[in-house]
């Protein structure tokens, strides 16, 4: 990472204090990061001085309940509840100085999910959106329904971390399991040690879950994407099959672009990065950021 990168503590409206790193000069467009699970902020720490290098400003949070200072109990699944989620990423945009005018989002994983939230519920937000792994909500649930049962088998895990005892079994033997899936998905061992400095502690991990749980089935009321959209999507991707993938552009209405990662897995910031950093700096200037935010954003 570069000399630019600082940890930054944002505060917002709703009292959250989030761990976030931050790079690039204030006045560039900004660009909001969302990770996912089993991972954190670290998720973007190649794209983040690339995106910076190149003008931006990024904001990378670890989102609610990975930072310390916004990790409601975890057994208040009300308070994981996907709403929560898509009003962090706006609230975050806004204290972090970037939602001043229209931002680019990216997201992967459950990032992903609260991004297609965001981009459905404040597209007037957004200069662009870019997702990589999680398909739309609508194509997700359509794959799930299909009868060959391969989106179904894909997502066991999520109904495996509904059982109250799944933190312990991940975190036992200096969490084996955890260490396992990010190793085998071509994590390198540095990164999955970076991960698991915020997730080995059990708090942290249990509310990781809860973002599952709150949500079981991973299905939201999210309609037609009106936003420039960038979707990629690695073909070995265990959690993740080509019928969710490739249903994904019939729900964008903006303009849309599939990248398939031809022998990528889930973990594609970790295994391709220079490949991640070329494509989305394509997208973001393809669709630059232009004037303020819309008035009582």
């Amino acid at each position: 990472m570069t000399s630019s990168l600082s940890n930054e503590s944002i505060r917002t409206a709703s009292g959250g204090v989030f761990e976030a790193y931050g790079a690039g000069p204030h006045q560039g467009e900004g660009v909001l990061m969302l990770h996912g699970y089993p991972q954190t902020r670290d998720t973007w720490r190649e794209q983040i001085p690339a995106l910076a290098q190149a003008g931006y400003r990024v904001i990378a949070p670890n989102q609610r309940g990975y930072s310390a200072g916004a990790r409601p109990p975890a057994s208040d699944l009300a308070q994981y509840h996907f709403d929560h989620l898509v009003n962090d990423a706006i609230e975050i945009a806004d204290a972090s100085g970037i939602g001043a005018r229209r931002f680019h989002l990216v997201g992967h994983d459950w990032g992903g999910q609260v991004a297609w939230g965001v981009a459905d519920r404040h597209s007037e937000r957004l200069a662009s959106l870019s997702i990589l792994s999680r398909p739309h909500p609508v194509a997700f649930a359509r794959a799930l329904l299909a009868p060959d049962g391969d989106q179904k088998h894909r997502s066991r895990h999520h109904r495996a971390f509904l059982d109250p005892n799944t933190a312990n079994l991940l975190l036992e033997d200096n969490a084996r399991r955890l260490r396992s899936t990010l190793t085998h998905g071509g994590v390198p061992a540095t990164a999955v040690d970076r991960y698991l400095a915020v997730l080995a502690d059990p708090q942290a991990l249990e509310a990781a879950l809860a973002w599952y749980r709150a949500s079981r089935d991973l299905k939201a009321d999210i309609g037609a994407i009106r936003v420039p959209t960038l979707y990629l999507w690695g073909d070995a991707d265990a959690t993740v099959g080509p019928a969710a993938a490739h249903g994904t552009g019939e729900q964008v209405t903006a303009a849309y672009r599939l990248e398939v990662l031809p022998g990528i897995g889930h973990f594609a910031t970790d295994q391709i990065p220079d490949t991640i950093n070329r494509l989305l700096l394509e997208h973001l200037r393809a669709h630059p950021s232009i004037g303020a935010a819309p008035s009582g954003a």
